[in-house]
């Protein structure tokens, strides 16, 4: 081989935050339980710019089946309270003053298929990102062997490593997904 190589510590970096991405999105979906973390996917418009929700307010989990939000600044108030009932996450804020108190209603059986639809779409997301790396890899591959710097033998074990890499990460995130599934279908 040539001085030309793929970058094998490259692409599992990035489909490792692929799936890094999905914990933190699965973080989010709730579970019947109040959880700071259910927040984390939600962005405000604020100062002209997209802030994911915990860089405006601060958010607590006062009681078992209750989030608590104190917005810093309070124009904002409206803002966090849209974001939050436009984040798809079934919640309904009920504003005091700065702060915005979030009821965790009990989960029933459509809101949790819902939630279940909701994770498989973040899976899928997170699957696709990993093919994307994929796919950049694979073309590098066939690049250095068309440019001559990779024998077609060399080619042929790098693409298997490259697919096996692939194989390994979606498999990964099924398991993530049917973790998470099972959590939300407990009653």
């Amino acid at each position: 081989m040539a001085d030309q190589e793929l970058d094998y510590a490259d692409l599992e970096r990035r489909m490792t935050g692929a799936l890094t991405s999905l914990k933190t999105d699965l973080a989010g979906l709730r579970t019947g339980r109040a959880s700071a973390n259910m927040l984390d996917p939600v962005t405000v418009e604020a100062y002209g710019s997209q802030m994911p929700l915990n860089q405006v307010a601060t958010v607590s989990v006062p009681e078992p089946r209750m989030i608590s939000v104190a917005v810093w600044d309070k124009t904002m108030v409206g803002k966090v309270e849209r974001a939050i009932r436009d984040s798809n996450l079934g919640l309904n804020p009920v504003v005091d003053g700065t702060n915005l108190r979030l009821p965790i209603p009990e989960l029933n059986e459509e809101r949790r298929k819902d939630l279940v639809k909701i994770a498989h779409k973040y899976a899928e997301q997170s699957k696709v990102a990993v093919r994307h790396v994929r796919r950049d890899g694979m073309d590098k591959l066939k690049k250095l062997e068309k440019d001559g710097d990779m024998s077609e033998d060399d080619s042929r074990v790098a693409s298997d490593r490259v697919q096996k890499m692939t194989d390994e990460m979606i498999a990964e995130i099924d398991q993530i997904l049917a973790r998470k599934e099972q959590e939300i279908s407990q009653v």
